[in-house]
């Protein structure tokens, strides 16, 4: 296997220059694919609008809201923090296919920088994410929600959203290069659900059973609920737990503690392919 680079790559700024460089060669390759095969990628953009169209139209009805505020205005930033958490399925498929065809083995036996690999996937989910959650966002306007402070604070709540997508990016690059077959897939994706339930995407957590109710407060997804909907001046409640009148501190310390675990485990289990 040859990774050495070529001597043109030796000095610091001209191997960070051709990092990017790799990078954005990955990146573009997983774009183009998604280009010629787009069913998959245009049902991942839209089928959270479904959700929302689903739980809005059908039970929001039957869900009492503060001071009767719309049930939307409370849905969509939820859906809008369960999306980037949806991500994570497509970033575990997409990592254990290459491994499994042994794309990524071929890439690691080119003259490139091994971290390009990984940061190319990044880059390339990241530009999806970001075009889903704007098509949400645009669905959400339609069906009647509004953001109702500053446009500072809702580029803040955006930033919180993109920074928790980042992180499950890197959970799914860690388990896409951990799975041992679609069998290990199929487990995770059954367990997606599950989790983004168990929060305050829907429903107030007082709702649920009481332990139930503590565990979907300590959800990182629901701490970026809460922080977006304060951000978007959206109605939620509050002053339930610290958890919650903490939640926007909390929306960037989940995301940064899951990267400081996940990102080492990702590069560490890209390292260890093939051996």
């Amino acid at each position: 296997m040859n990774n050495a680079l070529p001597a043109a790559r030796t000095t610091p700024i001209s191997r960070f220059g051709w990092l990017l460089a790799d990078a954005w060669t990955i990146a573009r390759r997983d774009l183009q694919h998604w280009r010629q095969q787009p069913g998959a990628v245009i049902v991942n953009w839209f089928f959270p609008i479904m959700i929302a169209l689903m739980f809005g139209l059908l039970f929001g009805g039957a869900i009492a809201m503060p001071d009767g505020a719309s049930y939307f205005e409370f849905l969509m930033p939820g859906m809008f923090a369960m999306t980037m958490f949806f991500g994570l399925e497509a970033t575990m498929i997409a990592v254990n296919t290459d491994a499994a065809k042994g794309i990524t083995d071929r890439f690691r036996a080119m003259p490139m920088n091994a971290a390009a690999v990984l940061l190319g996937r990044c880059v390339a989910d990241m530009i999806s994410s970001a075009i889903g959650l704007l098509i949400l966002m645009v669905a959400g306007v339609l069906l009647g929600w509004r953001w109702h402070g500053p446009l500072t604070a809702a580029l803040a709540a955006v930033g919180l959203l993109l920074l928790l997508r980042f992180a499950i990016l890197w959970i799914g690059i860690f388990l896409g290069l951990s799975a041992k077959g679609p069998e290990s897939v199929a487990s995770v994706q059954i367990l997606i659900w599950p989790v983004s339930f168990l929060s305050n995407v829907f429903v107030d957590t007082v709702t649920m059973p009481a332990l139930l109710g503590t565990i979907a407060q300590w959800n990182p997804l629901s701490s970026t609920a809460t922080a977006i909907r304060q951000l978007f001046v959206n109605p939620g409640w509050r002053g339930q737990a610290w958890i919650i009148d903490n939640a926007q501190l909390m929306a960037v310390v989940w995301p940064l503690i899951l990267i400081a675990i996940f990102l080492p485990l990702s590069v560490r289990g890209y390292r260890k392919l093939g051996r």
